[in-house]
């Protein structure tokens, strides 16, 4: 009895040995020189400027249409913090305007209707 749950119990380990294991693909290189993040399987790219920010979504090396999302920027830069609207603007670019973005920032972004989610991507500004 005991040969056979040793037998059982390797023949368990060798098959575990030839799964395939699914790993997470993580945050991709910035393509626009901004922080990248992962929420939902989608990667967001925030991406700040002198009046705000961009964030550009790609969802498996896909442009990630913006359209019918929208949401809100939390920006905390030191002890100041700022919120305000993002919209949906062309391609896969949404728009927070009215906002300085500070290296070291810290920053939020709950975007709604993202693939029909809600999504809270975090971003440290270098």
């Amino acid at each position: 009895m005991k040969t056979k749950q040793l037998l059982t119990a390797a023949l368990l380990a060798i098959s575990a040995l030839g799964m395939n294991v699914a790993m997470a693909h993580g945050a991709a290189k910035p393509r626009h020189g901004g922080t990248v993040q992962v929420a939902n399987d989608v990667n967001f790219e925030l991406v700040a400027d002198a009046d705000g920010a961009t964030i550009y979504l790609v969802d498996h090396d896909e442009d990630m249409p913006s359209k019918g999302i929208s949401g809100k920027l939390t920006v905390l830069n030191g002890t100041q913090k700022t919120e305000v609207a993002v919209k949906a603007t062309e391609g896969n670019k949404l728009r927070a305007t009215g906002v300085k973005i500070a290296p070291g920032a810290k920053v939020m972004a709950v975007l709604y209707n993202v693939e029909g989610r809600t999504a809270t991507v975090r971003f440290t500004v270098k």
